[in-house]
């Protein structure tokens, strides 16, 4: 293959690719994009005409699947079809949507692409024509196929497909790939189509007007370059591969027109989707599409009132924490008192020794304390689904971004922060969609703040301790109004050290809030079940498996010690209960006690004791501390398995923590201690997944030591004070 690049007229006289042009062939071959968003059929199609002939590897530098393949055109011509990740628009977010913006950018050495396949669901076309639109305004020869018509059809949306290749100025293609319908149809119109014809395309929008004066500057020292090129050029040259000098001249022309990024793209996708909405209206008709939108206003009025709408938001947020308990109180009973019978049986049943002990106080303690929060964890996240799914979750957003701003946020903050009550790293990976720099490394900052689903079962523990079952008005819980408030403690944290550190971030960009609210729709109750099933099994074999491992440890730990320590006390307790007989069960569980406080892990604890104990904390819970940086829910894993060690084992581990006490007979879990240890963990960072993913988003361990040091700094304080208030 020979390739033909174009010199630029430039006395520098260097050799410089086209971006985002194609080079024109001198063999019968094909190479072929295929992109499209994720979920709309792109690897079905890519199947479909491959079939065997796959290659699958990795894009350079990135651990992206890279998936090439073989097929046949009409006119016998080989064509090479490279499968591009999924993505909604050519703004790159993620290491993926990077890897297809380079390539239609004409920026990756190793991969060019003579025309594109874009692939788009019927079912929501609107959403697909803003990738197509981007596409067709960089001037590169595409051809749409349509898919998902089955299911369009399901939902009454009729395209008129005419119309649409005439407004958008491209063929469109109605394919199955699934049945192989449509696809000798589009093998005909790719034949037809020539690589080298981008010139004859005509605009969807006229990217010009975004910044005219800077496009300008750019087309005079690159005429080769489409207007919108020149535009994402002018955005993202830093990280596309063009020379020094050419890195240069865009830095200048940026400069010098005060061009605004966010400002700029704003702008753009406003256009875009007016245009997008034109045709729409024109091309696809939907049966009832005006009732719902009529309905989805009449709605808003109400949820998205400036009073109505935030009181409501409160509720639905009080429903969520008082449905943890009310649903989960009796699933989570009968997990408890199974574990606990299983307990007492085997301890019956089988020898005294060694493994006996390992299975009982090791294994079985450690699987409870997964299992029995499993009930709550799918509770939560169900209802999250269900809130997601009504379109609620959406409204959320833009009903927070008025007090997101005070803070140094926007709206656009509130996803992650959400997302956070499930899991931190997936959410701080979420705030890359924050334009802004200086509100992205606030929202990551902060974030962990929120209390995720690993906290959970600390707090449930926690509450079942020290708050009375107590209702209400016969229907509020104590304890669920309790939970709420711990989640409202982390997020009014969350606000105010935000608030802070604006003041110390030194980061001047404006920034621009734009979401598209989609319509009110029923839930999809089974999308609900199944991500209510995923995500037990996720907390279960993920959480599960570091949950275990470290309660086996600590059974190691809780049950040897210095060898001279053990004999010492066994020695004494022999004597005792031999002179003493009629009281042997109380020596035993003075000797379990005392040998627990002479194992490692109670050397372990002793050594930190002073340092926690202005908290109300004594060592067990200061093994707990240290065992739960790994993950936080394993806070109650070690409490199950320290307190299996010495103590009855048919109590559940609530009957256990409720009986425990001090050396000189104080209970350990009283109010001002439960509610010390809650503050803690919602205020601690204890998590070194979290630590390690911030570090990857700022690329700086800077901030992630910041994190670690003034969260921990805010739980001692606050966790020192609640139990100074309630002692």
């Amino acid at each position: 293959m020979v390739i033909y690049y174009k010199f630029c007229s430039q006395s520098r006289n260097q050799l410089r690719i086209w971006p985002p042009t194609f080079a024109v062939l001198t063999n019968k071959s094909l190479h072929i994009a295929l992109v499209g968003n994720p979920n709309s059929g792109k690897s079905s199609l890519f199947n479909a005409f491959t079939g065997l002939n796959q290659h699958v590897g990795n894009f350079p530098g990135v651990t992206v699947d890279k998936k090439t393949g073989i097929f046949e055109l009409e006119d016998n011509r080989k064509a090479e079809l490279i499968d591009l990740p999924g993505t909604y628009s050519l703004y790159p977010r993620r290491a993926d949507e990077w890897v297809a913006y380079k390539v239609l950018m004409g920026a990756d050495k190793e991969i060019k692409a003579d025309l594109i396949i874009l692939v788009a669901d019927a079912s929501n076309l609107k959403r697909n024509l803003l990738f197509c639109s981007q596409i067709i305004d960089l001037k590169i020869p595409v051809v749409m196929a349509l898919t998902m018509n089955d299911l369009a059809a399901k939902k009454d949306i009729k395209i008129d497909i005419g119309g649409l290749e005439a407004d958008l100025g491209i063929p469109v293609v109605a394919v199955n790939p699934r049945k192989n319908k449509g696809l000798a149809e589009l093998k005909k119109v790719i034949a037809k189509m020539q690589p080298d014809a981008s010139s004859k395309l005509r605009d969807f929008m006229d990217t010009a007007e975004l910044a005219p004066e800077a496009v300008n500057k750019v087309k005079k020292a690159f005429p080769e370059w489409s207007d919108y090129a020149c535009i994402h050029q002018l955005i993202n040259h830093e990280e596309l591969l063009i020379n020094n000098q050419d890195h240069q001249i865009l830095n200048t022309i940026v400069a010098e027109n005060n061009f605004n990024t966010t400002k700029t793209q704003a702008e753009e996708i406003m256009q875009r989707y007016t245009r997008i909405r034109q045709i729409m209206q024109k091309n696809v008709l939907e049966t009832g599409p005006l009732e719902k939108k009529l309905f989805t206003e009449k709605l808003d009025n109400i949820l998205m009132h400036k009073t109505w709408g935030y009181i409501i938001l409160f509720s639905v947020l009080f429903l969520l924490f008082q449905s943890i308990f009310w649903l989960a109180t009796y699933p989570m009973d009968g997990i408890e008192w199974s574990f606990a019978a299983l307990a007492g049986w085997l301890s019956n049943n089988l020898p005294e020794v060694w493994w006996s002990n390992l299975l009982i106080n090791g294994f079985v303690a450690g699987l409870s304390g997964i299992l029995v929060f499993v009930p709550q964890i799918m509770i939560l996240f169900g209802l999250i689904t269900i809130l997601e799914d009504t379109g609620y979750m959406a409204r959320i957003s833009f009903l927070s971004d008025k007090l997101m701003r005070k803070v140094g946020l926007n709206g656009k903050s509130v996803m992650p922060m959400i997302s956070s009550f499930a899991c931190a790293v997936p959410a701080i990976m979420g705030a890359r969609n924050i334009e802004n720099k200086k509100e992205r490394l606030l929202t990551i900052l902060v974030t962990p703040l929120m209390s995720c689903s690993a906290r959970l079962p600390v707090y449930t523990i926690l509450i079942a301790l020290v708050i009375e079952e107590k209702y209400y008005f016969g229907f509020l819980s104590l304890q669920g109004l309790v939970m709420m408030a711990l989640y409202l403690l982390g997020t009014i944290m969350a606000l105010l050290v935000s608030y802070i550190m604006k003041f110390f971030i030194d980061i001047k960009e404006k920034s621009f809030f734009i979401l598209e609210l989609p319509m009110y729709r029923a839930p999809r109750w089974k999308n609900a079940g199944i991500t209510m099933i995923e995500k037990a099994r996720i907390f279960v074999t993920d959480a599960g498996k570091v949950i275990m491992i470290i309660s086996l440890l600590l059974w190691f730990l809780s049950s040897f010690g210095p060898s001279d320590k053990i004999e010492k006390t066994e020695a004494k307790y022999a004597v005792l209960i031999e002179a003493n007989p009629h009281i042997a069960d109380s020596l035993q569980k003075q000797l379990s006690t005392e040998k627990l406080a002479n194992s490692y892990a109670g050397i372990l604890g002793k050594t930190i004791e002073p340092a926690i104990a202005p908290l109300g904390y004594d060592w067990k819970i200061g093994i707990a501390l240290i065992t739960s940086f790994a993950a936080r829910e394993v806070f109650v894993g070690t409490m199950a398995t320290l307190y299996s060690v010495d103590e009855e084992d048919d109590q559940s581990l609530r009957e256990k923590l409720q009986a425990a006490t001090h050396a000189n007979g104080e209970k350990v879990y009283t109010l001002a201690t439960g509610l010390s240890l809650m503050v803690f963990y919602v205020l601690a960072m204890q998590c070194m997944s979290t630590l390690a993913v911030v570090k990857r988003e700022t690329k700086s361990w800077k901030w992630p030591t910041i994190q670690l040091l003034y969260m921990t700094v805010l739980a001692y304080g606050m966790s020192w004070l609640v139990f100074s208030l309630f002692n």
